[in-house]
């Protein structure tokens, strides 16, 4: 007894010649075979989902799957919320001359002679 497999994707056209009904495994797979079902000049070519939905040859672009970047770890972003920018400080040059006014100094008198 001949034991059967279920595949999630249908990919179906129609030529000169009748028609065909392939089943494939992936999304990937079943995308590349609408698309040469195309290329050789077959008609009416409709891919059916695992959920059913039947996709015409101008909606085949749904199958894609997303392009992910693949990034080294320390390029990954996070999903922590970013740190708030430090305030910036005025920098003080040490050869510079103060900013203050000079201020009221007392007067100790003459100074002492030899």
């Amino acid at each position: 007894m001949a034991r059967s497999t279920r595949v999630p994707y249908l990919v179906s056209g129609t030529n000169e010649y009748g028609g065909s009904n392939l089943g494939r495994g992936s999304a990937s797979v079943a995308l590349r075979l609408a698309r040469r079902f195309l290329r050789e000049g077959y008609m009416d070519v409709r891919v059916c989902t695992p959920r059913g939905r039947v996709l015409q040859s101008d909606e085949l672009d749904e199958l894609k799957p997303p392009k992910e970047r693949d990034m080294a770890k320390g390029q990954q972003r996070g999903n922590r919320e970013a740190k708030k920018p430090k305030k910036d400080k005025a920098k003080v040059i040490a050869a510079a001359p103060s900013r203050k006014e000079a201020a009221w100094q007392p007067d100790f008198g003459p100074a002492k002679k030899k």
